[in-house]
Formats: structure tokens, sequence, C-alpha cells
């Protein structure tokens, strides 16, 4: 499976504008700027982008993995918080509240910790990733 996204930048990078648009149209036209990158603007950016992929990605995962186990969430609640520093993504903070009838925690944070390593997009990050990983 490939999936694609288009940007469509105009003008000089502090004050230039783009726009993002993705295959599935799910996104089509969405701005983005310099100051919602690096300052505190109203539009999408990269690196929020990167972090709800990385939370959908291991919360897919881990439904794999539960099932995998013989579990099934009720309901995973999963936060990535991306970093960027110095030009770089240097780390995906991954938070997770979980509703998972039947688990144990040590059960509950193997399989966590599996879909984190495993999921696909926290394979394609270079950057640090962690996990706090809570059932409720």
């Amino acid at each position: 499976m490939k999936r694609s996204a288009t940007a469509i930048w105009k003008g000089a990078g502090k004050d230039g504008k783009g726009h993002l648009t993705t295959q599935s149209k799910v996104m089509d036209g969405q701005a983005y700027d310099f100051k919602s990158r690096f300052e505190d603007g109203t539009y999408t950016n990269p690196e929020e982008l990167i972090a709800a992929a990385h939370a959908g990605c291991f919360a897919m995962k881990l439904s794999f993995v539960l099932g995998a186990a013989g579990f099934t969430a009720d309901e995973l609640d999963a936060t990535a918080t991306v970093t960027l520093d110095n030009g770089a993504v240097t780390s995906s903070a991954l938070v997770l509240k979980a509703k998972i009838p039947g688990i144990d925690e040590a059960k509950f944070q193997e399989c966590a910790a599996d879909a984190k390593a495993n999921c696909p997009i926290s394979k394609l990050l270079n950057a640090e990733i962690s996990l706090d990983a809570s059932l409720i």
C-alpha cells in the first residue's frame, strides 16, 4: 500500500504560507505556516501531523497485539507529543489510558511495549520514543 500527501508552499520561510492535502482528501488545502510551527499559530504543522500519526498507529497496533493475546480493549486513549528541537524531531512521548477487561498489569505493559516498538510509525521515527501506559 502507498499513501501520499502534497504540500504547496508560497513565499519566504517566515512570511510564507502553505497548504497540505492528503490523498484521501481528509485534509484538503489545510493551511500551515511558520507561526503554527514555531510560535503560537492556529493552523496545523508537520509535527502535529506526526503526533497524530504516531498516536493512531500505536493505538491500532496495540489493538492487534491485544487481540493476538486474547483481549479486546473497550477503549484505548493514546496521545503522542512530538518534540522539535534545533530543527529535528527528537522525541515522541506516548501516553496511553486503556480500558481492557480481564487483563493484568504485567500483560498490559508487555502488550503496550510490543505495540510501541513495532507500530510502523515508531519504526519510522529516528527519535527517542517513551511510553507512559496505565489501565483505567
